[in-house]
């Protein structure tokens, strides 16, 4: 596809549940628009990677308040961010109110840019940036988050099991919607898009119209 020239001010916020497909949507976005782009569930990748290296309780609360107000996320090697381990660390992390209000001002600043931004995450649109003018919900079944995680997965010689990560997928689907402090759902003004049955450039198409639409309101 051609690649679009950003008009000034346009923020895509693209939110959804883990293995959705909305990271490489978000990417993709970023190249087409000329766009910088933030992958905001890095962010808790390096909290709970923070936490972890310290010898922490991944469940400490308070160390992960103080820790979030203080951790430099310039300090990570992406190898050391990915991986189950520190996925399932994330997601408890995440739940935390202290964690996700310290991470708050990193991401508004980084949708502040001029010309916008483009920012993936589980509450983009509902908190991090409630007035993006292109908000899109991505997600696919359960089923199909967890086939794609373990392709992923077996692709990086990592042993995972289907039936393992069809388990953990639900159980932080479960957690993410579940938390009391920004749960994971759509924005009331986002348009859903689920990638179960389509191809990545069947996906970005359907993306691209969408944010096309909403430039055009």
């Amino acid at each position: 596809m051609s690649v679009a020239q950003a008009p000034a001010g346009l923020v895509i916020a693209v939110d959804g549940p883990a293995a959705s497909g909305k990271g490489t949507l978000a990417r993709r976005l970023s190249a087409h628009y000329r766009l910088p782009y933030l992958d905001t569930g890095l962010l808790y990748r390096m909290v709970a990677r923070a936490m972890l290296d310290a010898g922490h309780d991944i469940r400490d609360a308070d160390a992960a308040g103080r820790l979030v107000l203080t951790f430099d996320d310039g300090a990570f090697a992406e190898d050391s961010l990915r991986g189950r381990e520190i996925g399932e660390a994330a997601s408890v992390v995440a739940a935390m109110p202290a964690v996700r209000s310290g991470l708050i001002a990193r991401q508004r600043r980084f949708a502040a840019q001029p010309g916008g931004a483009v920012l993936d995450g589980r509450d983009i649109g509902t908190v991090i940036c409630p007035q993006a003018p292109a908000k899109l919900f991505v997600t696919a079944t359960p089923e199909v988050r967890a086939a794609r995680r373990h392709k992923e997965l077996a692709g990086r010689g990592e042993p995972a099991t289907f039936e393992g990560i069809l388990a953990d997928i639900r159980r932080r689907d479960a957690r993410d919607s579940g938390r009391s402090d920004a749960p994971l759902r759509a924005a009331e003004d986002a348009v859903l898009l689920d990638t179960s049955a389509l191809t990545i450039d069947e996906a970005l198409a359907a993306a691209i119209a969408i944010v096309e639409s909403r430039k055009a309101r």
